[in-house]
């Protein structure tokens, strides 16, 4: 059983989700049990130009991230992200996750490993459909 609130989903895995692109079944007991995001992801995956031509697509992503829990973009994590920018080379937006992550205690779930190696979280990656 996965506790509540054990993992923050990186915006890769909320966009491969809902588009079908994991093979791995562990991301629904994820969604299921700790569908946690980022206020950055909800803007990344809610940008995404197709929602703009489909309206149908868009009503659906709208519905999705409606059942996430998010995090906003706090004094406190702002604080971490502006540590892990001065240490790390490290984009914007993933150091806005990634100190959501450090801040609340979260587990990250990503496939771009990299963007996170530094910043001492626990990183679970899924299998992708190829």
């Amino acid at each position: 059983m996965i506790m509540k609130n054990k993992y923050l989903l990186d915006t890769n895995i909320v966009i491969y989700y809902f588009n079908g692109l994991i093979l791995d079944d562990a991301i629904h007991t994820i969604l299921q049990h700790s569908f946690n995001i980022s206020i950055i992801t909800k803007i990344e995956f809610l940008s995404w130009h197709k929602l703009l031509e489909d309206v149908e697509l868009k009503r659906r992503a709208v519905a999705f991230i409606s059942f996430a829990t998010i995090y906003d973009l706090d004094e406190v994590v702002a604080e971490q992200v502006i540590t892990n920018r001065q240490q790390y080379k490290i984009k914007t937006p993933d150091a806005i996750i990634g100190a959501t992550a450090q801040v609340h205690g979260f587990e990250i779930v990503t496939n771009n490993v990299s963007d996170f190696k530094n910043l001492g979280l626990k990183i679970t990656s899924l299998n992708l459909k190829s």
